[in-house]
């Protein structure tokens, strides 16, 4: 095997993997960037792949094959938007502790899902999915040489949408007045209520942003990667995209390079058997090299990596 056929296994599965990661870091660092710590991001990415997985099944009669994984995971980011509600009453309103309140989302989704699973399939786990989203070639960009054959070839466009959604956050956040004010909040909310700005509600927008990001994630996950739901659907995900977010040190293209990252090291398990160099690597260790690296990473940059102010500080007016 060739040096580019190499290429041509692991990166399309290391973006194809880091997809879900993507959607659900930026959430991450929306929420973050406001001031409200978000643990909750597994619980939001399991709310989205559960609604994903079951609109995809009830409806796929009705609007058919193709349009119904992008209406379903619109959805699930919808769903998931509303669920973050929950966490954002919680944390902002009633000034409840953050990483509790996160926690509780967490366990609360997985919950309900599981749940409603067994009321309605009678086990505990959907049947697969008839209308997932498939590979794709991008036209022109896949007659690209060497670059289209590697990148825009067979892939799906969700990953593709993934890092457009880390450019564009980027862009509000760091070239937009709403980015600003978002940011200011979390470094310092009472000089932007000095200023003018809803400090509460501007961190209410923020973790329901990152509800619909996390919710964006989960539902492609589910879509593109398990094609149903079940209890281990979402197993470490969200938790992954929250450690790409803080690698990232909370922003938007430092998470989409970490969730590239990690994306690489879930993706090396897939593709070993065709690699002469990992072949001889027993199937467990690659297996947990995603976790592992996830803890090295963390070790090593975290103490390095500066976080919002008043992250995780609730904010009551006139209060210092």
């Amino acid at each position: 095997m060739g040096f580019f056929d190499i290429l041509q296994s692991i990166i399309p599965a290391a973006i194809f993997f880091a997809a879900p990661l993507i959607f659900t870091a930026l959430g991450g660092v929306l929420s973050e960037r406001s001031g409200v710590i978000n643990i909750g991001l597994e619980g939001l990415m399991v709310m989205g792949a559960f609604v994903g997985v079951v609109f995809n099944l009830t409806f796929v009669d009705v609007f058919g094959p193709e349009l119904t994984p992008w209406v379903s995971i619109f959805v699930a980011a919808i769903v998931s938007a509303l669920f973050a509600t929950f966490h954002a009453v919680a944390s902002i309103t009633l000034r409840a502790d953050q990483v509790v309140s996160g926690v509780a989302i967490n366990f609360l989704a997985l919950g309900i899902g599981l749940f409603l699973v067994k009321q309605w399939y009678g086990k505990g786990q959907t049947d697969m999915v008839s209308a997932p989203f498939y590979r794709e070639s991008i036209w022109l960009l896949s007659d690209i040489p060497v670059i289209g054959p590697l990148l825009f070839s067979k892939t799906y466009w969700t990953s593709w949408l993934a890092v457009l959604a880390a450019v564009l956050v980027w862009y509000m956040l760091y070239k937009t007045p709403f980015g600003l004010r978002l940011r200011s909040v979390g470094e310092h909310p009472m000089a932007a209520d000095t200023n003018g700005i809803n400090v509460n509600k501007m961190r209410y927008i923020a973790v329901i942003m990152s509800g619909f990001l996390g919710g964006l994630g989960g539902a492609v996950f589910a879509l593109t990667i398990s094609l149903d739901f079940s209890h281990a659907t979402i197993s470490g995900q969200g938790f992954m995209a929250l450690a790409a977010m803080i690698f990232g040190k909370w922003h938007p293209m430092g998470a989409l390079g970490a969730a590239l990252f990690f994306g690489l090291a879930q993706s090396l398990s897939v593709v070993s058997g065709g690699i002469p160099l990992l072949k001889e690597i027993p199937q467990v260790y690659l297996l947990i090299a995603p976790y592992v690296l996830t803890i090295l990473a963390l070790a090593g940059f975290i103490g390095r990596a500066e976080s919002p102010k008043a992250l995780g500080k609730p904010y009551e007016k006139g209060s210092r």
